[in-house]
C-alpha cells in the first residue's frame, strides 16, 4: 500500500481495495481472453501487453528503490505507466504484440516447469522462463503460428487471470505481497485452486477451438484480417 498511509486508520481499507480492484480487472480481462481470446485477437494482445508492462514497471520499481511489490503510490505510478506503454504497441504494432504476449506466455510455461521440478525460484528459473518467453515469441512474431496456439496459450493465462483474481477478492492473496511465488504458494494451498484452473482453462480451450474457420488461419493473418475490418 501507499507508504504514507501505513500505520494509519485507513491502512486497512487501502489493502483492502487494491485486493478488490486488481482481483475485479484480473476476473474480467481473464474471462475476455479465456473465451474471446482468438476472436477479438487486436483487444487480447493489448490486455497481455498491459499485463505485461504493469508487472515489469512495479516490478522494475520495487526492486530499484528496495520496496515490496506495489508498496508505494510510485510503485503503482510506474506499473500504469508501462502498462499503458506496453499496450498501446501491442495495439498499434503486430511484431510488438505477439513477441509481448508469447513472451509471457512462454515465461510462465519455463516458470511453471521450473516449480514442478521442485527448483527454487532463482535466477536459474528466471533464465528458463526468459528462454522460452523469448523462443516463443520470436517464433510467433516471424514465424506461421496456427490461430490454436493462441486459443490455447488465451485459455491458459485467462484461467490464471481468473483464478488469481480470485484468491484477491477471497484474501487468499494480498496485492501488497503479490509475486510469482506467492501465488505458487497459494495455489499449493488447496487442490480446488488447481482444480478451478484446470476446468477453466479446458472450458477456454473447448469454446475457442469450436471454430474450426477461424484454426485454420495463422495468428498473423487473423491480425491482418481484423485490422483491415477495423479499417
Amino acid at each position: 500500500m501507499p507508504s504514507f498511509l501505513r500505520g494509519t486508520a485507513f491502512a486497512p481499507y487501502i489493502a483492502v481495495m487494491a485486493d478488490i480492484v486488481l482481483g475485479l480487472f484480473a476476473i474480467l480481462a481473464g474471462g475476455v481472453m479465456l473465451f474471446a481470446g482468438q476472436f477479438v485477437l487486436r483487444l487480447i494482445l493489448p490486455i497481455w501487453g498491459f499485463f505485461a508492462g504493469f508487472a515489469f514497471g512495479a516490478g522494475l520499481f520495487a526492486e530499484l528503490a528496495d520496496e515490496r511489490f506495489l508498496g508505494t503510490v510510485l510503485g503503482w505510478v510506474s506499473g500504469f505507466v508501462f502498462a499503458l506503454i506496453f499496450a498501446i504497441f501491442a495495439y498499434l504494432y503486430y511484431a510488438v504484440a505477439v513477441i509481448l504476449a508469447m513472451a509471457a506466455f512462454g515465461f510462465a510455461i519455463g516458470a511453471g516447469l521450473i516449480s514442478a521440478l521442485g527448483i527454487d525460484w532463482n535466477w536459474v528459473g528466471v533464465l528458463v522462463g526468459l528462454a522460452f518467453g523469448a523462443a516463443l515469441g520470436v517464433v510467433a512474431a516471424f514465424g506461421n503460428m496456427p490461430m490454436i496456439v493462441l486459443a490455447v496459450a488465451s485459455s491458459i493465462a485467462g484461467a490464471v487471470s481468473i483464478v488469481g483474481g480470485l484468491m484477491l477478492l477471497f484474501g487468499t492473496l494480498d496485492s501488497a505481497t503479490l509475486t510469482r511465488s506467492s501465488f505458487s504458494a497459494a495455489i499449493q494451498s488447496g487442490w480446488y485452486w488447481y482444480a478451478l484452473l484446470l476446468v477453466l482453462a479446458v472450458v477456454g480451450i473447448v469454446a475457442q477451438t469450436r471454430q474450426r474457420l477461424a484454426m485454420r488461419r495463422s495468428i498473423n493473418e487473423a491480425w491482418y484480417a481484423e485490422r483491415s475490418a477495423v479499417v
